[in-house]
This record gives structure tokens, sequence and C-alpha cells, in this order.
């Protein structure tokens, strides 16, 4: 049987490693901040200690059987972060990042401080540093929408066609429109910053105006 104060450390390490993890998620706008992360830590290391502690309490031999059906729990939560916009799917890192925190938790809740700490510090690693080199490499692709306002709608939207298909970026919600004597081409498109910026230099010209804006709903 733990004692107290064993009980108590194994849970403020939790919910100390899952705030750590909320607080980039925080900082990044991104869904299961720095709450949602710390009470997920904390109640997975709650779930572990009470599956041992209940089972030695009741003779019970299965000291497992609570943590077994935490895994399927902690599925289901993260499972509700996914969400599919546009034809695209969201949510998968948010979704995976719940998954780990359970993990953590479970290891603090079992007294393995060294893994719980270490595998926190791995998340945080890929959350920061492998999203800034995903950045700087101009491997991220983001759904964006460009809108090009020009005199001359069908040149423009048949070298923007032509364009996108030389170098292989599909588009959505393809539309010309008029706005007074002026037309407008806007579409949606899944870029790198590297494609947005050679789609709004190839149109860059006297009587057309660009615009390039970020659909913002869709994080990861």
């Amino acid at each position: 049987m733990l004692t107290t104060g064993t009980i108590l450390l194994r849970l403020t390490v939790a919910a100390l490693l899952g705030a750590a993890i909320g607080v980039e998620r925080d900082l990044h706008k991104r869904p299961a901040g720095i709450r949602t992360s710390a009470f997920v830590c904390l109640a997975s290391a709650l779930f572990t200690i009470l599956s041992v502690e209940i089972a030695q309490r009741f003779g019970d031999p299965s000291t497992t059987r609570i943590v077994s059906n935490l895994v399927q729990g902690i599925g289901f939560l993260g499972a509700g972060a996914i969400l599919r916009e546009r034809g695209g799917v969201t949510g998968l890192t948010t979704a995976a990042t719940i998954f780990v925190e359970a993990a953590i938790g479970m290891a603090a809740g079992a007294g393995f401080y060294a893994v719980a700490g270490f595998s926190a510090g791995l998340v945080l690693f890929g959350l920061v540093v492998m999203a800034w080199a995903a950045e700087r490499l101009n491997l991220k692709v983001r759904v964006m929408v460009f809108r090009f306002t020009a005199s001359h709608a069908e040149s423009v939207a048949a070298e923007l066609q032509q364009f996108l298909a030389e170098i292989k970026v599909p588009m959505q919600h393809f539309r010309v429109s008029m706005v007074g004597e002026t037309s407008v081409v806007e579409f949606e498109a899944d870029v790198t910053y590297r494609q947005q910026q050679a789609i709004l230099t190839r149109l860059d010209r006297p009587g057309i105006v660009s615009e390039v804006v970020p659909i913002e709903s869709h994080h990861e």
C-alpha cells in the first residue's frame, strides 16, 4: 500500500508534466490547453494508482483492470478532437497529444518519474522543435484562400489553372464573380509557404490585386 505522501507526489508530478505540455498548446492557440492537459495526466495517474490500491485492498489479483479501460476511454476523448472540415482532417496532433499525455500520467502514477519526465520532454520537442523545423523547411501545408481582382478574369483564371497544374497544387471551390467593373477569381488550396509565394509571384503585375488569407479554423 502506498502512503498518502507518495500518492500526492505522483499526482503532483503528473499534473505538472501535463501542464507543461498544455502551456505549449495554449501559446500556439491549439485545443487541449494547460487545464485539459493537466487534467488528463492527473486523471490517468489517479486511475493507475487506484487500480493497484483497490485491487490490493480487496484481494483482487487483477491490478490492471481499471488501467486497461482507461486506454479505451482516452481513445474516445482523442477521437472527439478530430474533425473533418472542407474535405480535410484536423485535430490529429491534438488527439495524439491527449493520448500520450494519458501514458505520461500512467507512468507518473506508477512511480516511473524519469520515464514520465523524459516522455514529456520528447512530446515538447516534437511540438516545438519539429514544428519549427517543418515551418523553416516549408514542409507544413496550410489551407489558404487566394483572391485575385483584375479586369480580365478569364485570362487570370486560365493562367492560374495552368500554373497550379504545373506545380501540382489542386484547387478547391474555384469561382469567378463580378464586383462592380472588376472580376474576382477566388479559390482554396493546400499549399506550403513556398508554393504560396510562387503563386503570388506568378501574378504579381500591374492590374492584378492579390490577396491570400489562411483558414483559421484549421488547427492541428
